[in-house]
């Protein structure tokens, strides 16, 4: 489990560099990971794989055709033969085309052969969800098709330290990962990142903020659009909120999500993707079933609307802090 130490130097990192790092500690102590996708060998369109072509040379770090069923089908093949594949799919709205080779091939791969053989040292990376000007195809947040899928691991980071070690967890990990990187946060906030390689354990949710009132859920991006949400509750209303990082959206981390419900008896769940059959519906209906008796007030989705993700009304469509703040008042007047 990852702790600072002082016997841990650390360096300024932004989030895509703290995944650059992450991605150097691998082709460094592993011999047989490989980096592959669009774009990577030049350093990719957001800068993550910069540098690591020349340092790993171009048999270890290449780019692929643009063909992403191409790319994760190869990354597949690469992982059954028994290396690490780490493969990146230049935006998540473009993960589509292999979405066949993931759910029916990856995610199975292990349960067909009757753990003969199977493909966990496969990772796929793809820049996910808003950026201000992403539209239609630059984005979309497409976590909860894969949610409904057994046999893989979906895990969205809120930061730079949270990024490194969580995307090492999944490499090392034995089950197919999907690690999806909030790509509005790429250069967003510097914290101290370890230079080192550590973990951060996946399927675990993390409290970063305790509070006796409202359970927040979220995960990624808008995490931080939660604590602000958090601090006018706290400002205007009075209101004590507990903030909780999801992390891993599969498996999901039940236990921590419903003691907190338990605790608050209100729960408000936030993501940028369309409400219907989004993940926060599968949050509410798990927590609608354990936590029942707890419950103040109905649990509230604050989430995209049911279109296609727009250019010019992305501030109307995203749920900003104002359409979270309102939901905790009608939580706490129910």
């Amino acid at each position: 489990h990852f702790a600072f130490t002082s016997q841990c130097p650390t360096q300024k990192m932004n989030l895509f560099q703290s995944v650059t790092s992450a991605l150097d500690n691998t082709l460094a102590s592993d011999p047989t990971a490989v980096i592959f996708g669009e774009d990577v060998a030049f350093g990719g369109v957001f800068r993550c794989t910069v540098g690591l072509r020349d340092k790993y040379g171009k048999d270890r770090v290449f780019n692929t055709p643009l063909c992403e069923q191409g790319i994760v089908g190869f990354g597949i093949g690469v992982a059954v033969a028994g290396a690490t594949a780490i493969a990146e799919i230049q935006f998540a709205d473009y993960i589509y085309p292999a979405f066949d080779q993931i759910v029916n091939e990856a995610a199975k791969y292990r349960y067909r052969s009757g753990n003969l053989f199977d493909c966990g040292n496969l990772t796929i990376r793809a820049p996910w969800g808003c950026v201000g000007h992403g539209s239609l195809y630059h984005s979309q947040s497409p976590e909860a098709f894969f949610a409904h899928c057994p046999g893989i691991k979906v895990v969205i980071p809120r930061s730079p330290v949270q990024a490194k070690g969580l995307l090492l967890s999944c490499i090392a990990d034995q089950n197919p990962c999907i690690f999806f990187e909030p790509k509005i946060l790429y250069r967003a906030a510097v914290e101290q990142v370890p230079v080192e390689a550590y973990t951060v354990p996946l399927s675990q949710a993390e409290i970063l903020q305790e509070g006796s009132d409202v359970t927040l859920v979220a995960w990624g991006t808008q995490i931080h659009v939660m604590r602000e949400v958090a601090n006018m509750a706290q400002e205007k209303l009075g209101v004590s909120c507990e903030l909780i990082d999801l992390q891993t959206i599969l498996p999901w981390d039940v236990e921590t999500v419903c003691k907190s419900v338990v605790k608050t008896g209100r729960l408000l769940i936030s993501h940028e993707a369309p409400v219907t059959g989004g993940f926060a519906a599968e949050i509410s209906s798990t927590v609608q079933e354990e936590c029942f008796l707890n419950l103040e007030a109905p649990i509230s989705r604050v989430c995209g609307y049911d279109t296609p993700f727009p250019h010019i009304f992305e501030p109307f469509y995203i749920p900003d802090k104002w359409k979270c703040f309102d939901a905790i008042k009608r939580m706490i007047n129910y």
